[in-house]
C-alpha cells in the first residue's frame, strides 16, 4: 500500500500541506492478523458514527508522529465532526483508524490523496470493502477453517491408507522396468540366438545353471567368464558374514563398500566396536539400560532391518559394558560402591587413571598392529613391494612397543638397546619399499597409537560425571529433590555415555583402523528383480 510521512503543522495550513512521500507494499498475509487485531479494538470506538465514513490506515515504523499532524489537520478541516484512533503494533508500526460524517467524507479523501495516504488493502474476497464490513466475515471464515481442515486430513489419511500400497508396488513395478532397460546394455539379439550378461555370488551360481535348464532346458548354455577378461572395479561386492556379525555390517555400510577381492573389516569391527564403547561406558548400571534400550527396540523392529540391527550392536555393546563394569566396580558411578560395597577386580577408573591410560594405548597398538597385518596379506596378491614396506611397519611397532615397556621396567631393561637399533636400522628399508615419506608415515602410524588415549579420557570423564550425580543428591536439602537431580544426572550422562562412545568408537575404526588396509569404492550387489501387480489399475 502507499502512505505518506506527514510532517507535524503548529497551526492549520492555508494551502494544501506538502508532506514527503513515502511507498509501502500491501501487508502480507502473514500480516494481516496482527493488522486486524490491532485494528478490532479501534473499530468499537466507531460505534457512535455508525452513519460515518471509516478509514484505516497503517503508518510504518517512524512515522507515528504522523497520527497527531493528521489529527490536526482534521481539526482544521471538520473542528470536532471526526474521531481518530491509534493503536501500535508489535513491529513498530501503527494502525489508525479515522471516522468522520458521510458528508464530509470528499473533504478527508481529498485531504488524504494531498497527503498520499491510502487505506489497508483487504485481501481476495473481500477486495473492495472495508474494515468494518469484512472483519465479520474474516472472523466466520477462521471459525471455518479448522473443521474444514479436519475434514481434508481425513480424507488424506483415507487416500493413504487406501492407495499406498499401490503406490509402492508400483515405484518397485518402475525400477524393474529401469533394471530391464539397463540390462538390454548387458545383452546382444540376433534372429537367432541372444547374449546376456550379469553378475551372481559364485555361491549362487549352481542354483542359476540347474533353474535355467529345468526350465528352458539345452536352449539356454550358462558360462562363467574367465577372471582374465574382467576388471575387479567392474564386480558388485556382496558382505558375506556369520549371523553374529552381520548386525555390524551396518557400520560398514555408512562408508563406500571395500572393492571386490579387498577385506571386509566387519568380523574385526564386530569385535573391536563393543569393545572400546563397553571400555568408555563401563558400569553396570548404565549397562542395564543399555540393554533394556537394546532389547526394546530388537521387540518392535523386524528381521533384518536397520532398526533391527541398531538394537543388536546395543545389546552387544551392553555386554561389554557389563563386563567391564563388572571389572572397575562401577554401578552408576561410585553408587554400588556406597549402597552395596562393590569393588573393583581390576582397578578402579576413578583412581587409576596412568593403567587405564597404559590399556588405552596398547589396545591402540593391538589394533593399529592388526590392520598393518590384514594390509599386508590383503597388499601381497597384488603389490609386493607395498606388502614388504607394511609387514616391516608392522615389526617397527612392535620393537617400539617393546622398546617403550623396557623402558619403564615392564620389560627387561636389556630389551631397550636391541630394540631401538633395530628400529634404527629399518628405516632405511623402509625407504627403499616405500619410499622417502615411509618414516613420516610410520611416526603417523604412531600418533594414531596415541589417539588411543581418548578411551581413557572419555572413559574417566564419564565415571566422573557419574560420581557428580550421586553427590547431587545429598548437596539439597531435600532428599526428594536431591534424588530428582540425581537421576536426570545420570540420564544425561547415559546419554552422553551412549552417543559419544560410539561417534569415537567409530572414529578409531574409520580413521585409524581402516587406513592400513581398507580399500573403499565397491558398488554393491543389487540382484535383477521382478515385479508383479496385486491389480491392474488402483481404485
Amino acid at each position: 500500500m502507499r502512505g505518506a510521512c506527514i510532517a507535524p503543522i503548529a497551526r492549520p495550513p492555508t494551502s494544501p500541506p506538502r508532506w514527503p512521500r513515502w511507498t509501502r507494499k500491501a501487508p502480507s498475509s502473514r500480516r494481516y492478523g496482527a493488522i486486524f487485531r490491532a485494528f478490532e479494538p479501534l473499530l468499537r470506538s466507531q460505534a457512535r458514527w455508525a452513519a460515518g465514513r471509516v478509514y484505516h490506515i497503517l503508518l510504518r515504523p517512524g512515522q507515528a508522529e504522523a497520527a497527531p499532524a493528521l489529527e490536526a489537520q482534521l481539526g482544521a478541516l471538520l473542528g470536532k465532526a471526526f474521531e481518530l484512533r491509534t493503536q501500535p503494533l508489535p513491529d513498530k508500526e501503527t494502525a489508525v483508524l479515522i471516522v468522520v460524517p458521510e458528508h464530509s467524507a470528499p473533504q478527508v479523501e481529498k485531504l488524504l490523496a494531498q497527503g498520499r495516504i491510502s487505506e489497508v488493502a483487504m485481501p481476495g474476497p473481500w477486495a473492495g470493502q472495508t474494515l468494518a464490513q469484512a472483519m465479520p466475515a474474516m472472523q466466520a471464515r477462521l471459525r471455518a477453517i479448522p473443521g474444514e481442515r479436519a475434514t481434508l486430513e481425513r480424507r488424506r489419511a483415507e487416500l493413504r491408507r487406501r492407495e499406498e500400497p499401490w503406490l509402492r508396488h508400483a515405484a518397485r513395478g518402475a525400477r524393474d522396468l529401469l533394471a530391464r532397460l539397463d540390462a538390454r546394455a548387458l545383452s546382444r539379439l540376433t534372429r537367432h540366438a541372444f547374449v546376456l550378461e550379469g553378475w551372481v555370488p559364485a555361491e549362487t551360481r549352481p542354483r542359476l545353471t540347474t533353474a535355467l535348464r529345468d526350465r528352458f532346458g539345452d536352449t539356454v548354455v550358462v558360462e562363467e567368464v574367465a577372471r582374465d577378461h574382467w576388471h575387479a572395479e567392474e564386480a558388485p561386492v556382496v558382505l558375506r558374514n556369520p549371523r553374529l556379525f552381520r548386525p555390524f555390517e551396518l557400520l560398514i555400510t555408512l562408508l563406500p563398500l571395500p572393492t571386490y577381492g579387498s577385506m571386509d573389516p566387519t568380523p574385526f569391527v564386530a569385535v573391536f566396536f563393543p569393545m572400546f564403547f563397553g571400555l568408555i561406558l563401563g558400569d553396570l548400571g548404565y549397562g542395564l539400560m543399555l540393554t533394556v534400550l537394546g532389547v526394546m527396540l530388537r521387540r518392535r523392529s523386524a528381521e533384518g532391518t536397520v532398526v533391527r540391527n541398531v538394537a543388536e550392536i546395543l545389546e552387544a555393546c551392553a555386554i561389554f559394558s557389563l563386563i567391564f563394569g563388572l571389572l572397575f566396580g562401577e554401578f552408576f558411578g561410585d553408587l554400588g560402591r556406597r549402597a552395596f560395597g562393590l569393588h573393583a577386580l581390576w582397578f578402579d577408573r576413578e583412581e587409576a587413571v596412568i593403567p587405564f591410560l597404559i590399556l588405552a594405548v596398547a589396545l591402540g597398538a593391538v589394533h593399529m598392529l592388526l590392520g598393518l597385518v590384514i594390509g599386508t596379506a590383503t597388499a601381497f596378491k597384488t603389490h609386493r613391494h607395498q606388502a614388504l614396506g607394511r609387514g616391516l611397519m608392522a615389526i617397527m611397532l612392535v620393537l617400539t612397543v617393546v622398546a617403550l615397556l623396557a623402558s619403564v621396567n615392564v620389560l627387561p631393561h636389556g630389551f631397550l638397546t636391541p630394540s631401538a637399533l633395530a628400529i634404527l636400522g629399518a628405516f632405511p628399508i623402509l625407504v627403499v619399499l616405500e619410499g622417502i615419506v615411509a618414516p613420516v608415515e610410520f611416526l603417523s602410524t604412531l600418533g594414531k597409537v596415541l589417539s588411543y588415549a581418548r578411551i581413557m579420557a572419555l572413559g574417566t570423564a564419564s565415571v566422573m560425571l557419574a560420581v557428580v550425580a550421586n553427590e547431587l543428591a545429598g548437596a539439597f536439602g531435600s532428599a526428594v529433590v536431591g534424588v530428582v537431580f540425581a537421576l536426570l544426572f545420570h540420564v544425561v550422562n547415559f546419554a552422553l555415555g551412549v552417543f559419544s562412545p560410539a561417534i569415537h568408537a567409530l572414529r578409531l575404526h574409520y580413521v585409524e583402523f581402516f587406513g592400513n588396509f581398507y580399500s573403499p569404492g565397491g558398488v554393491a550387489y543389487r540382484p535383477f528383480g521382478h515385479w508383479t501387480p496385486t491389480r491392474t489399475e488402483p481404485s
